[in-house]
């Protein structure tokens, strides 16, 4: 075989290990029932592991201090007060609807991602705070709609942020 024979076979394997890479879809940890778990619950995937019990109510675990009693307490839509905008219980959710993260960001727009603190700094009329890899943007102007975005900078995934 010539080394023209070779370097198109060089080629044509490159091509086709990037075609075959590229059309991999990324894999989700968690399935729809675990995610309503955490959900009824208060509870993060970090703070299960810290002892927060997926089958007791967000009450339940707020009593044993795994939840706070703000995210315990019956939440609004954050267009509530126009104020602090950013105010609220908050959850990124993937194209399937399964959560990402849950976020809560205080009157003060200090910021939790599942139950650690982060800084956020506002940015362009936003709220703009990061996790590892994870950018998450919530609007100040709740009047525009499906602004409040996360995007995961290393998997090139994004999806909606949505108020609880």
């Amino acid at each position: 075989m010539g080394s023209k024979g070779r370097n198109a076979m060089k080629a044509w394997v490159m091509i086709t290990a990037g075609v075959v890479m590229l059309s991999q879809t990324p894999a989700f940890a968690i399935s729809e029932a675990y995610r309503q778990k955490l959900e009824h619950s208060g509870c993060t995937q970090v703070s299960e592991l810290q002892g927060c019990d997926i089958n007791k109510s967000k009450a339940e675990n707020a009593k044993a201090g795994f939840v706070t009693a703000e995210a315990a307490a019956p939440t609004t839509q954050a267009t509530a007060d126009p104020a602090h905008p950013y105010t609220g219980q908050w959850v990124a959710k993937n194209d399937r609807g399964d959560t990402v993260a849950t976020i809560r960001v205080d009157k003060q727009e200090h910021v939790w991602v599942n139950g650690e603190k982060v800084k956020a700094k506002r940015s362009d009329g936003a709220l703009e705070f990061h996790q590892g890899s994870l950018v998450y943007r919530i609007q100040g102007d709740r009047r525009l709609k499906d602004e409040d975005k996360w995007m995961d900078r290393d998997a090139g995934t994004s999806g909606p942020i949505v108020a609880e």
